[in-house]
């Protein structure tokens, strides 16, 4: 399994410009040689640039310093030097960039062959041809080339999902993405069995789709880094709605209402905002005799609450069809709804 980072700290170095170049021309048929040096070739920028097939930030954990090539020098005979290329540094969808010193936003890159320039490269400096004047007619100065930003960058990653997927571990949410998506994330009956969000494209009707992200189990303390707790939250920003998956289930001993009221107060503690995005309830392992008799009491609490829930069964997919519809209605009145290739 590839190993996924979202977080990432690198150096970068854009390209020095070469420097001008003094040269007067020493030709035989010429009998007053004026000045002749070029310019120095610019450095090259430093560019992010997205990338569709990337999944994490892990390339970066491996190499960490980027230096682009500075311009080439001037020469005589007019030459002027050969501007560098810029060097390209491919980061997946969904990453954030800002300077690791001062914390200064740099870019929000979402689209696919997104570019954004974070270092500028050094112009190349004027060689002595450029300083003939009237009263300097062989000047015998030329400009060094600039030199070319040097930063240290933050790279952020958060996933581009439409619906995040949330529960405490062991709710049920990888079972239920690999039942209404093509996604096949790693299932087992431990805690944290997802150690990476899962992302799953959902079809429906004629050809319609929304992306879901399977955020790994959040646990009481999320919001201060217990668990995988604040490691993971940020991916769930993006996303215009929630389906809280709550685990009904008699052999987890869990309490699904103290649940439900426990997941809430730590999305406020993290992000108020994060609080507020409309969420479903989905209540999980309805194929289960004994959940079966204890869902109406646990439907009517909700219900005083004004809460609608949506009982399904991850693992037969019973009711799933009703929850995607209800997610797709939500979606509808947000406009985010996306036509497949």
């Amino acid at each position: 399994m590839v190993k996924f980072i979202d977080e990432a700290k690198i150096y970068i170095k854009a390209g020095d410009g070469g420097r001008g170049c003094v040269s007067f021309r020493r030709e035989k048929y010429v009998p007053r040689g004026g000045p002749n040096g070029g310019d120095g070739g610019n450095g090259g920028d430093i560019i992010m640039v997205t990338r569709r097939n990337m999944s994490s930030l892990l390339d970066h954990r491996y190499q960490q310093h980027y230096r682009a090539k500075r311009g080439e020098h001037g020469r005589g005979k007019d030459q002027h030097g050969k501007n560098s290329e810029h060097l390209l540094i491919p980061v997946p969808m969904g990453t954030i960039v800002k300077d690791f010193e001062t914390e200064e936003f740099l870019g929000d890159l979402t689209e696919n062959n997104q570019e954004l320039i974070v270092a500028k490269a050094g112009r190349g400096g004027k060689g002595n041809a450029r300083f003939v004047s009237s009263t300097n007619q062989a000047p015998k100065e030329a400009e060094p080339g600039g030199e070319g930003e040097e930063k240290t960058l933050k790279l952020e990653l958060k996933l581009l999902a439409d619906v995040g997927l949330l529960g405490f571990p062991n709710a049920g949410k990888s079972t239920l993405i690999s039942t209404i998506s093509a996604a096949r994330p790693k299932i087992a009956d431990y805690p944290f069995t997802t150690l990476v969000p899962n992302l799953g494209v959902v079809s429906y009707g004629d050809g319609a789709t929304f992306v879901l992200a399977d955020i790994p189990g959040l646990i009481e303390g999320a919001h201060e880094g217990a668990g995988l707790g604040m490691q993971f939250l940020r991916h769930i920003e993006r996303t215009k709605i929630l389906i809280h998956l709550l685990d009904l289930s008699p052999i987890t001993q869990r309490d699904p209402i103290e649940d439900y009221e426990t997941m809430n107060r730590e999305l406020k503690a993290y992000s108020e905002e994060l609080s507020k995005k409309p969420q479903i309830l989905a209540l999980n392992k309805i194929d289960i005799t004994e959940v079966r008799e204890d869902l109406e009491k646990i439907e009517k609490h909700f219900s005083k609450s004004g809460v609608k829930t949506f009982p399904i069964s991850s693992a037969t997919g019973e009711g799933t069809k009703e929850l995607v519809w209800e997610v797709v209605r939500h979606l509808e009145k947000l406009n985010v709804i996306k036509e497949s290739d």
